[in-house]
């Protein structure tokens, strides 16, 4: 069976060069592209190279639609106005889309919805394959213990993160409200500051903390009379996301365009 062709894009970036190594340590997929922006002062270097790998013979390119015509799949962990617009592009070339990327609005949501129809996109808040795990464990927590354990989500990352809460919180957020058979957004509880009165019964609280190099920390605590559970997951390096990453683009590799998550991935849907 042929290798499974993949296009990196942000390829500068420190998650796209991590991608890069990744797709090129692991069977089954080879670096078939890599993209940056129009301008990008790495346009013309080999992938390899920028990766810190020797080199591929894959020169850096701003043409996604003609890279992407050449590739059976994308790995994206860019912006959310890149990102959908590469996903018009995959579905024109109606290849396999893998969306890392955090902090889409309604309208980029229903953007990637549509370009599902003829792309095959599996879309998470997180690739690591712990985080998706935990996500189920929270959903299943959250159904278990009744209104009387709170449920609060924390999380820390890097100083260069740009949105908040991170898409993991959301991520845990909506199993943790799925669990309960509740909205997240009628339940979010995303601030609290001054005197802000007794918790709301049912609520979901977002605590955001910002520093350092943290690569993602994340915990669901249940909090109830004399007791609380907490669930957590650690990442130490962001290699995990782009292992999970490759991984969901082997398992969409060949099935029908539609939109999936990482919990289809690993089967816990």
């Amino acid at each position: 069976m042929s290798e499974m062709g993949l296009v990196v894009v942000g390829a500068a970036g420190r998650m796209g060069r991590t991608l890069i190594r990744i797709i090129h340590e692991t069977n089954g997929v080879r670096v078939a592209g890599a993209i940056e922006r129009e301008g990008s002062a790495v346009l013309g270097q080999d992938a390899g190279t920028l990766a810190g790998l020797p080199p591929l013979g894959i020169a850096v390119s701003d043409d996604p639609l003609t890279v992407f015509s050449r590739a059976e799949g994308v790995v994206d962990f860019t912006i959310p106005s890149a990102t959908v617009g590469f996903a018009e592009i995959a579905a024109q070339a109606r290849i396999v889309h893998v969306i890392g990327t955090t902090g889409l609005s309604a309208d980029d949501e229903a953007a990637i919805d549509a370009a599902a129809r003829h792309a095959t996109i599996v879309k998470s808040g997180n690739m690591s394959l712990g985080v998706n795990l935990l996500a189920s464990l929270v959903r299943q927590a959250a159904r278990a213990l009744d209104a009387d354990f709170d449920i609060e989500i924390v999380e820390m990352h890097h100083r260069h993160k740009v949105d908040a809460p991170s898409g993991t919180a959301l991520l845990l957020g909506q199993a943790a409200a799925e669990g309960r058979q509740i909205l997240l957004a009628d339940h979010s509880v995303r601030v609290r500051d001054g005197h802000t009165g007794p918790r709301e019964p049912a609520s979901i609280g977002f605590a955001t903390l910002r520093g350092g190099s943290v690569a993602g920390d994340h915990s669901v605590l249940f909090a109830g009379e004399g007791e609380t559970i907490t669930l957590s997951h650690h990442a130490s390096d962001r290699a995990i996301f782009a292992r999970g990453a490759v991984k969901a683009a082997l398992w969409a590799s060949g099935r029908k365009p539609g939109r999936y998550s990482m919990a289809d991935v690993l089967g816990l849907s």
